[in-house]
């Protein structure tokens, strides 16, 4: 097994020789099922099971306070963002790890505003201006400019960076 920074190669460049073999292994559904919680003494508004390779997590939500929750958990934009974050670090640590570099440190800083007046019908202003990351990379074989050529590489590929940039058809029904 062929590691670095904490990425199997060996897992990943079996998953690229089935996905040029037949492009329909690289297609993995997310499914997740969710349920509000009606109860006004509970300390969370909204709970999910996710499942994942070897299990699943629950996940309890509450929204602040200025959206009508009590701020007891995590709220929605909290776990987007993280999910951003984690999705975008983790391709540009992918794409690093495939190009053999080896990262001796890297940390994030993730900063966004959330503007919530579309939310209240208040007004059309978009509800962010954008995600900013302030990511400290060293590496023991590549300098700034090879770490920011696979920044940029990441910002290309990464899943969560695609679903923001580009239109996702939605379809949401009341069964």
């Amino acid at each position: 097994m062929t590691k670095i920074n904490n990425v199997d190669l060996d897992k990943v460049a079996n998953t690229i020789t089935m996905g040029k073999e037949d492009k329909k292994t690289l297609r993995k559904p997310v499914k997740m099922q969710g349920e509000w919680n009606l109860d006004s003494n509970s300390e969370f508004q909204f709970k999910t099971e996710l499942p994942f390779e070897k299990g699943s997590q629950v996940i309890e939500i509450d929204s602040p306070s200025f959206l009508g929750g009590d701020g007891n958990r995590l709220g929605p934009m909290a776990y987007c963002i993280a999910g951003i974050t984690s999705c975008f670090v983790g391709t540009f640590v992918g794409i690093a790890a495939n190009q053999g570099i080896k990262l001796t440190k890297l940390k994030v800083n993730t900063e966004c505003n959330i503007n919530f007046a579309k939310t209240f019908d208040l007004s059309e202003e978009p509800i962010t201006e954008g995600i900013n990351f302030k990511i400290d990379a060293q590496s023991e074989n590549a300098d700034n400019q090879k770490l920011q050529e696979i920044l940029n590489m990441a910002e290309e590929r990464c899943p969560a960076m695609y679903s923001m940039t580009h239109k996702i058809n939605i379809d949401a029904k009341i069964v």
